[in-house]
């Protein structure tokens, strides 16, 4: 196992920038293009149930979703990001320490939220922007999904520790499986079995648990590190780390349920279509942006080994490697995004109002779509090295500091079309407030590679 990790370092530390992103980056593209899609399978799937009601409480439960993979992203990326720093560094024991600090404490935390969420389902569902019609739709979806919490945690935790140590082929394994199988799962049970919006989630939780299985395997495998409960550490250190490391991805993640439950409250007034519309919208523009999210994620363990090992130089090639190439990606897509909008949206529900106000959401978010280059690249980058303030805050501009203020302002004042456009004014904004920083953290890189080269 230390012949592999030392032949992993060289490779992270030694080979061509560019084609060492590529190769690393493959599985993670792959990874999030299969899970955004079985992202969008229950709203696909659901949507053939023709009712408004059912997809608009996938879209309410969304947000239910998204806290849960918050807490997975916290810990995850918590605990991975140290993890690559300290095997740039070769401290081996330390890294596999926090691999099992890390995935213990997303189970636990996991499970609290499972009891939590089922003690106070009803108003939890009102929280999120049930509306009469919708209520008894989220309940069933809701409850299930809940009983998968534990191990949804703990899959993203698994998943993140193995692409920061540069292994994310056997990710890519878990993810892929669980989302075929739920993709096969979800016509199964919704219609076949006669389990309507309930067996979209049962799909759901059962190939999270398969993925979850997998992942554990690929734990013991490749040199990566091992999940063992006598590694845990309940030392204050190892939990302060996690928090600074995981702190923008639980900004990020939880603010971005907040973001939707504040959506859905916005979009109540309007009715039933509205705010199904916005819920495959949001699904659309995560597919969307999946491919460059995993583009970036091949970069993030060449940032953290080579951050530890101090090769300041390739840490700035790899952003502006990844900042081009992601922007050009990103415009072509939201070019394409832009024309066929109506068709998109179409493909999900097949209702004219849901149609009509998606496809001019997504048209919106579609014009300032390539801003996220920059954006989520800086985010990446910056939380990898550790600088937690800024990253945590760009974390927080798009789905938070200008988001949930906007949406409500607009709603207000322009009706459905301030809906509409939220997502787009947020992310120009946070665009603004992401180049200065990021800029700065490049120049006093810059600075350091004389001594380090």
């Amino acid at each position: 196992m230390e012949d592999k990790q030392e032949q992993k370092f060289h490779h992270l530390t030694e080979d061509p920038v560019s084609s060492l992103i590529y190769r690393l980056a493959l599985p993670c593209i792959i990874s999030m293009l299969v899970t955004a899609f079985y992202n969008m399978a229950d709203t696909f799937f659901v949507g053939m149930l023709n009712s408004n009601p059912a997809t608009g409480a996938v879209g309410v439960v969304f947000s239910l979703m998204a806290i849960i993979q918050a807490v997975g992203f916290f810990f995850g990326h918590g605990s991975g990001n140290f993890i690559s720093r300290e095997l740039g560094k070769q401290h081996t024991e330390t890294a596999s320490n926090m691999a099992a600090t890390g995935f213990f404490a997303a189970l636990a935390t996991g499970l609290v939220i499972c009891v939590l969420g089922q003690i106070f389902l009803t108003p939890l569902a009102n929280f999120l922007g049930s509306t009469p019609t919708i209520l008894p739709y989220a309940r069933d979806y809701m409850r299930v999904i809940l009983f998968g919490a534990p191990w949804m945690t703990a899959s993203l935790v698994l998943n993140n520790q193995l692409r920061f140590q540069g292994s994310a082929v056997y990710g890519m394994v878990g993810i892929v499986s669980g989302a075929v199988l739920n993709i096969g799962l979800d016509p199964l049970l919704i219609f076949v079995f006669d389990m309507g919006i309930a067996g979209a989630a049962w799909a759901t939780i059962f190939s999270q648990f398969v993925s979850f299985c997998l992942l554990l395997v690929g734990c013991t495998r490749g040199g990566n590190l091992h999940i063992h409960i006598s590694r845990v550490q309940l030392k204050p250190s190892y939990y302060l780390m996690i928090l600074k490391g995981g702190l923008p991805s639980l900004a990020r993640q939880g603010l971005a349920s907040v973001a939707t439950i504040c959506l859905n409250w916005a979009a109540r007034p309007y009715g039933d279509a509205v705010i199904a519309a916005m819920g495959v919208v949001q699904r659309i523009m995560m597919f969307g942006g999946s491919a460059m999210i995993g583009f970036g994620q091949g970069f993030q363990p060449v940032c953290g080994f080579n951050y530890g090992a101090k090769l300041y130089h390739r840490v700035l090639e790899g952003f502006r490697f990844c900042f081009r190439s992601s922007t050009v990606f990103l415009m072509a897509v939201g070019a394409l995004g832009f024309a066929f909008a109506p068709q998109i949206v179409a493909v999900f529900r097949d209702d004219p109002e849901v149609i009509a106000c998606g496809a001019a959401a997504l048209r919106f978010q579609c014009v300032t779509f390539c801003f996220q280059g920059w954006i989520v690249m800086s985010n990446m980058m910056l939380q990898t090295i550790g600088r937690t303030g800024p990253t945590t805050f760009i974390a927080m501009a798009r789905q938070g500091i200008f988001f949930i203020p906007l949406v409500a302002i607009l709603s207000l004042t322009l009706g459905v079309l301030g809906i509409q456009m939220t997502q787009a004014v947020s992310d120009l904004l946070t665009l603004l407030c992401a180049v200065p920083l990021q800029k700065r953290v490049l120049r006093e890189l810059a600075a350091e590679i004389p001594a380090s080269a």
